[in-house]
């Protein structure tokens, strides 16, 4: 997950200077297996949030015949978990800011275990939806929660690259739907239930590993708990472990500090680039099929062979760009490859008659470009908050974002159906040109600094 060579040389911002240089730190400290079981716990939340989003889709499939199920509370029940986002990622962050990362660390997915269970129960829709309301709120709210405690105890040099991870396990939970799902069809007409119940497998797992996880130091010294942040750090470090270097201030949590000065500029910034990137992404994952035959990808199973395959582009993408993480500017990671994922898409809008290949080539470079800007959409606001906010910070970049998606989403098969794919292409390049606009007028370069030296930083 790290860097190689030059890339993991620390800088002065890792290193610190005067009484607590040469100290072992947070900001400092060598990757250790501590670091790498924090990484794979806090990965389990985008990996539910892909694989809950995914199940519902082949779930739909069977409890439609049987329940006699209208579009609308089939388009109602498959967006019910993105509606959940919307509400635990803002709460979540918030109460994570209040309370503590640790607590909530495990107590999220503790409610997806339960309502999973419940799931498999429900003998309507208006059960489902309100459990399915329930299992998106708690996946929401593990983003802020698992994040920030991530990047709080990420040494500086290998931050990128343990958050880009989280972003790789998204589309990983996602796939692994689709597969589980495709088994357990061969159980019957009652197979639904067992998809529902699915989730709280690795729910289950992902809790029990959390259990005993330390509360985040830089939270507790934010709070003026210097003792409890003193122990917390070495139970994860190591008794030699210093507080010295994390220049955290004591400071109350209010949502009232995004929409000031320069932390309103960093929330414009975050909110737009976080929905404009995400936009054509969900779409695609969504509609893949649907716009692959229109643009003339024709056979039986081409179209979904074909969607399979952009899936595993994005993820290629994305592992790219964090192993890039590390070596890159955040801006360079962010800018080009942004730009690149735009192009493709308003070439595809511009000309949606091109021959096959060209159409494939063109969603290959998309795939795989857009790895750089959806990494970040991590990496950035936990970097560009200060402690007493972060959380709530990425709640609420994660609440905006879900909206714009789920517009996207609700968009795109009325323009399919009454514009065509050429314009509905040239929407959702569009949609990203407007974020690579904002990106190169206003993203603040983060890379190799501390937490406390980027979230203090006026720029």
């Amino acid at each position: 997950m790290a860097g190689k060579k030059g890339a993991s040389r620390p800088g002065p911002a890792d290193v610190g200077t005067g009484p607590s240089a040469g100290r072992l730190g947070i900001d400092n400290a060598p990757l250790s297996r501590f670091h790498r079981r924090l990484t794979v716990y806090s990965a389990g939340g985008p990996l539910l949030d892909g694989y809950v989003l995914g199940i519902i889709g082949l779930t739909l499939t069977q409890i439609t015949p049987q329940w006699h199920l209208s579009p609308s509370w089939q388009g109602v029940l498959g967006a019910s978990a993105l509606i959940g986002l919307f509400l635990g990622g803002l709460l979540g962050g918030y109460i994570t800011d209040l309370i503590g990362r640790q607590v909530m660390y495990t107590l999220d997915l503790s409610l997806v275990v339960v309502c999973s269970v419940a799931q498999f129960f429900v003998a309507g829709p208006w059960w489902l939806l309100i459990l399915r309301l329930l299992v998106g709120i708690a996946v929401g709210a593990d983003y802020p929660i698992a994040t920030s405690l991530l990047a709080e105890f990420a040494p500086s040099r290998h931050r990128g690259s343990l958050l880009g991870w989280l972003t790789v396990m998204w589309a990983v939970g996602n796939a692994v739907a689709y597969l589980v799902g495709d088994v357990l069809l061969a159980l019957g007409p009652d197979a639904w239930r067992w998809m529902l119940l699915s989730p709280a497998v690795p729910a289950a797992a992902l809790m029990l590993g959390r259990l005993g996880t330390p509360e985040s130091p830089r939270w507790l010294v934010s709070k003026g708990r210097i003792d409890d942040a003193k122990a917390a750090l070495a139970k994860a470090l190591g008794p030699g472990a210093q507080l010295d270097d994390l220049g955290e201030p004591t400071a109350p949590t209010s949502l009232r500090a995004l929409g000031h000065g320069v932390y309103l500029r960093r929330t414009v910034f975050i909110a737009v680039f976080w929905t404009c990137s995400i936009w054509p992404i969900y779409t695609i994952y969504a509609f893949g099929p649907a716009m692959l035959t229109a643009f003339g990808l024709t056979g039986e199973g081409a179209d979904t062979l074909g969607s399979a395959a952009i899936g595993l582009l994005f993820i290629v993408g994305c592992v790219a760009a964090t192993l890039l993480a590390n070596r890159w500017p955040r801006r360079r990671l962010l800018i080009g490859p942004f730009a690149v994922s735009t192009v493709a898409l308003l070439l595809l809008g511009v000309f949606p008659a091109a021959p096959v290949p060209v159409i494939a080539a063109l969603f290959t470079v998309y795939a795989v470009a857009v790895g750089g800007p959806t990494i970040l959409q991590w990496v950035y606001p936990n970097e560009l908050f200060p402690t007493s906010v972060r959380a709530t910070a990425v709640g609420l970049g994660t609440t905006v974002s879900r909206i714009g998606a789920a517009l996207g989403t609700f968009v795109t098969p009325l323009l399919l159906d009454g514009a065509g794919i050429g314009p509905t292409m040239l929407l959702a390049g569009a949609v990203s040109a407007v974020g690579v606009l904002v990106c190169v007028l206003m993203a603040p370069e983060t890379g190799g600094h501390s937490l406390a030296q980027v979230s203090r930083s006026p720029g």
